[in-house]
């Protein structure tokens, strides 16, 4: 499962009408310096394997190799100081790097 909290719902929600899209996209891809890195982009269409999440009344589709390594992911939207980002509470990683930009999972 898939969760948002309600600032990252919301946020998710503007893009989704400015863009004309149905649901969040969320994975992971191999990269960064810890092994794993976060993908998120916005979905036109939800394909037929995709597994899909509904939180604050918004979708969320992730594919069934993204899953085994996000299952159970919190996003939630934060502004710190001047700054607002995407934050990600995945009980999977066991590591971030510095930038917070990748993760580790356990061997």
């Amino acid at each position: 499962m898939i969760t948002l909290t309600k600032p990252a719902a919301e946020r998710i929600a503007d893009q989704l009408i400015k863009n004309n899209a149905m649901a969040l996209r969320f994975g992971a891809r191999e990269s960064g310096c810890s092994g794993y890195s976060y993908v998120m982009d916005l979905a036109k269409a939800i394909d037929e394997h995709d597994h899909v999440f509904e939180s604050h009344d918004v979708k969320v589709v992730i594919d069934e190799n993204s899953l085994k390594i996000l299952d159970g992911t919190l996003i939630d939207y934060v502004s710190e100081g001047l700054n607002q980002t995407f934050k990600f509470s995945n009980p999977r990683s066991t590591d971030e790097c510095g930038c917070g930009e990748s993760f580790a999972l356990q061997s």
